[in-house]
Order: C-alpha cells, then sequence, then structure tokens
C-alpha cells in the first residue's frame, strides 16, 4: 500500500500569497468606485483613480441614480428617523423646489423648448431639484454643474465660468435662482453656455433684474444667439416672488457683437429716451455765477448705476479726459461718490500736461495715457496756463489748463509741444458694447472738436455716461458783468452741445 500523498499548502507560497492580496485590493477598490461613490472613470472628474473599465462618453448619470433618491425619500418608521440621515433632497422644501420646477419644465415641454429627447444642463443649480424634476418629466439626459454642491452623478463639481464640456455637447441649458446676476464674471458664465449649447438649442435664464437696460445687457452677453421671448413669471420662493423668464435660441450662424471698430452709428431704444428723461433737466437759463450754479448742480445728477442695474457687462472703465491730477476728480469724486455697484472699474487718466504725469505713475490701478485727446494722431502745441513758478494744487485752483495753439509760429517758453491722438478711434480699439463706459471730459474748449469726432465716428455709441464741462464765454468771477475772451463759444451753443448729445441717447450731465 503507497503511502498517502502530502498535498502542498498553496497559501504558504509567498508568490501565491502576494497575487492573493493582489486579487483582494483590485476587488476591494472595483467595488467602492461601483458601489460606494457611483462614479465614471471619466478622466474629467476620477483620473486619479484606478478603474478597469473604459469611461462612458457622456456626462450623464444612469437611471439608477434617481431611483436611489425616490428610495431615500420614502417615509420612515419613528425608530427609523431616529437612525437614518436626513438626506437633503427628502426635505419638503427640496420636493417644493421640483414642483416648481416641474411646473416650469412643462410649459418649455408644450412650447417645444425642450423635450425627453434632449440633452440637457442645469448650471450653477443650487441643489439639484431642477435636475430631478426634468428626469421626472422623462428628459434622462440631463446632468447639473455646480461649484457649490457636488452630489454625482447627479450633480458634477464645476465652474459655470469654465465649464467641463466639448463644444456643442447640449440641446436644452437651463440657469435659475438668478444665478447669472450673482456671477461676478457674467460674460464668462454666457460665453460658456452659449459653447456648450448645439446650434438650434435653446437657453433659458432666470434673473430678478426688470429694467430694459440691464435686459438688453444680457442680450449682448448672449451674442450666440436670438430672443425667441421674455416674460415675467412667478418665483420659487417667497423671497422671489416673481422672476424674468428669458429664452433664447442658439443660431446656426454665430451673431457677432460689434467691436468699438466696426461701429458707424446706434439706435436709440426706447428705454433710453426714458432714462435720459428721468435724469437732471438741463439749466437752461445761462447763470450769472456758473462756478456757484453748476456746483450746485452736482447735488443734483442722476447717475445711471443709481437707475438701473449694470451688472450684466463685461468690462467697467473711468475714462477720465483732461484728468488734471489725481484729487481733482479721479481721487475726490469718482472713486467717493460714483455709485459703482460694488464693480471693479478700470481707470484711464488722458492728461497731456507733464506736471501731472509723475503723481499717476506712483498711483496704483491708473493706467496714465499722457497725451492730448484730439482728432486724429499728431504732434500738437499746447499753451500751458500756468507760470512756470506755479505751484500746483491738489484740488480747485489753476491746474496747468492746456490751450490749443493754431500755429506753430505761437511757440514761446510757455508751450508745450505733445503728442495728440484719435480719441474716437482710441475707445472703439478699447471697448466693444459689452463694456460699461463712464467718460468725464474737460478740455478746455476741445469738445466742440472731440464730440462731433465721437459722433461721426458711431464711438459715442461706446459711452454709457458723460460728465462734460463745457467751456464758453461765461461771465468771469472777477469782474461781473464782463465776460470772458478766452472762448468764442456761447453758453447756447454748449445747451445745442448737450441736447444733441441727449438725443443721441447719451446720458451726459453738465460738469463744471
Amino acid at each position: 500500500m503507497d503511502p498517502p500523498s502530502i498535498r502542498p499548502n498553496l497559501l504558504k507560497n509567498p508568490i501565491v500569497r502576494f497575487f492573493s492580496v493582489g486579487v483582494l485590493i483590485f476587488l476591494f477598490r472595483f467595488a467602492y468606485l461601483l458601489t460606494l461613490r457611483g462614479d465614471s472613470c471619466n478622466g474629467s472628474y476620477s483620473s486619479a483613480d484606478f478603474c478597469f473599465f473604459s469611461a462612458p462618453q457622456h456626462p450623464f448619470p444612469s437611471d439608477n441614480a434617481i431611483v436611489s433618491i425616490h428610495r431615500s425619500s420614502r417615509p420612515h418608521s419613528a425608530t427609523e428617523k431616529s437612525t437614518v440621515h436626513r438626506h437633503p433632497w427628502t426635505s419638503k422644501d427640496f420636493r417644493n423646489s421640483v414642483r416648481y420646477f416641474s411646473s416650469l419644465f412643462q410649459d418649455l415641454i408644450s412650447e417645444r423648448f425642450l423635450s425627453p429627447n434632449s440633452t440637457a444642463l442645469c448650471v450653477q443649480t443650487l441643489t439639484g431639484s431642477d435636475v430631478v424634476a426634468l428626469r421626472e418629466l422623462g428628459v434622462h439626459r440631463v446632468v447639473g454643474l455646480s461649484s457649490k454642491v457636488s452630489s454625482k452623478p447627479l450633480i458634477l463639481p464645476g465652474n459655470a465660468h469654465l465649464q467641463p464640456f466639448p463644444n456643442n455637447t447640449f440641446d436644452f441649458e437651463f440657469s435659475g435662482n438668478a444665478e447669472l446676476d450673482r456671477s461676478i464674471l457674467p460674460f464668462d458664465f454666457a460665453s460658456e453656455i452659449g459653447r456648450t449649447l448645439k446650434p438650434g438649442g435653446f437657453i433659458v435664464v432666470h434673473t430678478k433684474t426688470k429694467d430694459l437696460y440691464s435686459f438688453d445687457s444680457i442680450l449682448d452677453l448672449f451674442s450666440c444667439c436670438r430672443l425667441v421671448r421674455a416674460s415675467e413669471i412667478a418665483g420659487p420662493n417667497p423671497s422671489l416672488p416673481s422672476i424674468r423668464e428669458i429664452v433664447l435660441m442658439k443660431e446656426i450662424e454665430p451673431v457677432h457683437v460689434r467691436k468699438g471698430n466696426a461701429l458707424s452709428s446706434c439706435s436709440v431704444p426706447e428705454h433710453k429716451r426714458e432714462l435720459i428723461n428721468n435724469a437732471e433737466p438741463l439749466i437752461e437759463k445761462e447763470p450769472l455765477k456758473p462756478w456757484v450754479t453748476l456746483k450746485r448742480n452736482l447735488n443734483k445728477f442722476r447717475y445711471l448705476p443709481s437707475m438701473v442695474d449694470i451688472s450684466f457687462k463685461q468690462r467697467y472703465a473711468y475714462v477720465d479726459v483732461g484728468a488734471r491730477s489725481y484729487g481733482s476728480s479721479i481721487g475726490s469724486w469718482f472713486r467717493k461718490q460714483y455709485p459703482k455697484q460694488n464693480k471693479s472699474f478700470e481707470v484711464y487718466a488722458i492728461e497731456a500736461d507733464k506736471a501731472f504725469h509723475e503723481e499717476y505713475r506712483l498711483k496704483k490701478k491708473i493706467t496714465l495715457l499722457p497725451y492730448a485727446a484730439w482728432v486724429r494722431n499728431e504732434t500738437l502745441f499746447f499753451e500751458i496756463n500756468r507760470e512756470p513758478t506755479e505751484k500746483i494744487e491738489e484740488k480747485g485752483g489753476r491746474m496747468g489748463r492746456i490751450q490749443q495753439v493754431q500755429s506753430s509760429i505761437y511757440f514761446t517758453s510757455n508751450v508745450d509741444r505733445i503728442q495728440g491722438f484719435d480719441f474716437a478711434n482710441w475707445l472703439k480699439d478699447t471697448f466693444s458694447e459689452r463694456d460699461f463706459v463712464v467718460i468725464k471730459m474737460d478740455v478746455e474748449g476741445t469738445e466742440f472738436h472731440l464730440i462731433p469726432r465721437l459722433i461721426e465716428t458711431g464711438a459715442i455709441c461706446l459711452i454709457d455716461e458723460m460728465f462734460l464741462e463745457c467751456h464758453y464765454n461765461r461771465y468771469q468771477k472777477c469782474c461781473p458783468g464782463v465776460r470772458s475772451t478766452k472762448y468764442q463759444e456761447t453758453y447756447a451753443h454748449c445747451l445745442h452741445l448737450f441736447d444733441s448729445l441727449r438725443e443721441r441717447g447719451l446720458l451726459v450731465h453738465q460738469w463744471w
């Protein structure tokens, strides 16, 4: 009888044991990805994960994701309630929000802006209730994007200003809860929606703004699209009882907002005329003491940002033409008094007098243009209205005013040779219709050359608000009843200049 054979214990083999541990680690990791996280192996979101299967080529969650929400929202017994963690999606407020969005989306489906076959994105969703509402209506290929809340796979983490999706991905995009209003980068917010929306697709935006100025600004942001409709609807909660719903369709051929250098003329919509009618009236009768009357008039100014919402602009800029010293208007008035609605403004100081240049070079966040605003690019001779030994004051007084000289034969020790530049062309090269541009102009009579040039070139269309000091043969402070001989124009000429600007839709104020 043969002795019994001894079977080797494979687990004692170091190589077998090594591979066994490896298999267990793989299985545990695989189970974690599929069961606990519910994630795909999409490189955009799980590049650090160890995945076995290739990622799906779309961002949309599976049907199992929505099933888990309904299971978690079933009623719990008293014992269960004490032990089960309450998910935010099971709350009464969340279900009310789902019902609100369901009602809205049903209307959009009936108007054929949306269908169960649509690929949809909810941009900067607050809770995901809009995503769930679409899923419950049968729109299964929908996903939310949010930088504030993430609950994969229904809501993906991401920035609305830089969406993690390729071009032309979605048929329908929705931005609710006035999220566009809160965006600090509304231009990027809108551009990304336009980029990822398919041609012929629809955008629905909810905004709290009601004035027509901001409405036009929103349309300018979505330059890829044409307006389908806009209407006021019920808001999602008592704190927001009503909201404006804007529906846009992406054009097959891209629509380009006119850059400044493409402008030739601009239309004046009725709402701009209304704003001008609501502004402070122009002073019709020539003041006997303009240095008193016009200064008091500053307190009556109705600034544009005090009448409308300026949030939906790409850039914000203040251009001081004839800036003089920093304390003359930039530091003493614009930065302290002008209502900016918490927007950060680029500041440009255009000042030809070299006496002020060093001061601006020491100031942060101010761009100095050390030239004279003019109607073309050329060398000019300017008279400096200041004695060489006269002290330059920070505020008021004689500030080195510049007077144009007609010919080089007048060149004296009190005259500087400086470079003039085409101010209208500079505006058109620097800004577009999407920008909010404020201009203060104090150019010692050159306004009668600059304003016609701005109108002729269409650069006037780029200016949202202007503060203009008009120079004329006014009564002198020193000598009652005696007019200045420095300027040939009369107060009637100035009044005509202001009227013509307001007729063209520009909110202009009488500066002093």
